[in-house]
């Protein structure tokens, strides 16, 4: 880091709101002193001596660097804004989403340790909660993550951690983020929140009392479909203890080249996500009460069940909402078969619209008894708001909702 880039951080940073740290917090520059941040495509590191890697090894300092599983300039820099902006101490970025969830909860729990996780969750982490953990010996309580009461029951004095989607995905169900927290801390447990859906523009999680806070940065941070990420934050203690012992030796960190496209997607998240929300509730307004459609769920939208507890939380919900075609599977079909705008994909929170139907795709694999209890229907599809006009979405969900 140049002497600029240390007098820059040391005066003003604590008073920059969050568009400006997307930009300008976390910059190493090299001794060229380049404007765009650099891409170090590395997989080591040159020492000059054999005492400095000795000494390297025994204290590494922060702007030294081993290996690029343990550490990058790049990946470094990715850190520490992503850290900034979420209001952590740390983070640690990961191969992708997936890899940062596995990655939190196996760094903090052993065989014989307690979990308590909220059951509607994205198909591939109620697989690591269910099927993962337990083939290691921990042992995993499944709750409705709407009832505080069914929290209180399972949470007990041997409870280690608690796991939960602060908005889920694809049902949208809200927690009660700080409810749930103090729970968790009354016992000692840490509180683990895959903040995904919610997103890191309208986080609430480190203000509620999160203490890893996960995000598949495939998603909104990259936001354009082109690579894979993940990010775990929290206190320093956490990171670069458990957490990074376990990534880093297990091999899930992040290739510093989707660091870097990830990094530079950060300069426009604000931007993107504040318009993307925007669009999610004008299109909520334009379908209330279509007589195709069973129910329009979004968060932050009037007619969300949990519509009070949302916006106690935060301005905003996210970028997704689902809606209920009152036809089921053969009504979601021609539905989805006949938009133009929208992209069909498993992916969300990309530039593109996309939609998705769940029960086909990410949670085919949840047992079709199971469905109703995490509010998985057949008519149920996930629509992903990009970038395009708001007018051209809105009229392409009308007109392809004529089809059914």
């Amino acid at each position: 880091m140049t002497k600029a880039d240390q007098s820059k951080s040391n005066q003003f940073k604590d008073t920059w709101k969050t568009r400006t740290k997307l930009i300008h917090d976390g910059v190493r520059r090299s001794q060229y002193g380049e404007v765009s941040e650099a891409l170090f495509l590395t997989q080591g590191f040159v020492y000059d001596t054999a005492e400095a890697a000795e000494a390297r090894f025994v204290d590494q300092g922060e702007d030294e660097f081993i290996y690029a599983r343990y550490g990058n300039p790049t990946t470094r820099m990715f850190e520490d804004r992503m850290a900034s902006i979420e209001g952590c101490e740390d983070a640690f970025a990961t191969a992708s989403g997936m890899a940062a969830v596995a990655g939190a909860l196996m760094s903090v729990l052993k065989a014989g340790d307690h979990l308590v996780s909220s059951k509607a969750l994205f198909g591939s982490c109620l697989y690591i909660v269910t099927e993962v953990l337990p083939k290691f010996g921990v042992e995993t309580t499944l709750v409705d993550g709407k009832n505080l009461d069914e929290w209180k029951a399972a949470i007990r004095p041997d409870t280690k951690a608690v796991f939960c989607e602060s908005i889920s995905n694809p049902t949208l169900e809200v927690i009660d983020l700080k409810a749930v927290s103090e729970l968790a801390h009354a016992v000692g447990a840490l509180v683990v929140v895959d903040n995904a859906m919610c997103t890191p523009i309208f986080s609430y999680a480190k203000e509620s009392g999160a203490d890893l806070i996960i995000y598949s940065t495939t998603k909104h941070v990259d936001g354009q479909g082109r690579c894979l990420g993940g990010i775990i934050a929290g206190d320093k203690e956490l990171i670069r203890g458990p957490v990074e012992m376990y990534i880093k030796h297990t091999g899930g960190a992040i290739s510093p080249f989707n660091a870097w496209i990830q990094l530079k997607s950060l300069d426009t998240l604000d931007l993107r996500v504040r318009q993307q929300a925007a669009t999610a509730m004008k299109l909520c307004e334009a379908l209330d009460g279509h007589p195709a459609l069973a129910s329009v769920r979004y968060p932050a939208y009037k007619s969300h069940p949990q519509y009070d507890l949302a916006i106690s939380q935060s301005e905003a919900a996210g970028t997704v909402i689902t809606v209920d075609l009152k036809g089921g599977k053969d009504a979601a079909f021609r539905f989805l078969n006949a938009l133009e705008v929208f992209t069909l994909s498993n992916n969300f929170a990309d530039a593109k619209s996309i939609a998705t139907h769940p029960c086909t795709t990410t949670h085919k694999n949840v047992p079709v008894e199971k469905r109703p209890e995490l509010g998985l229907t057949d008519g149920l599809v996930r629509l992903s708001m990009g970038l395009e006009d708001t007018d051209d979405i809105i009229a392409d969900i009308l007109n392809a909702l004529e089809a059914v």
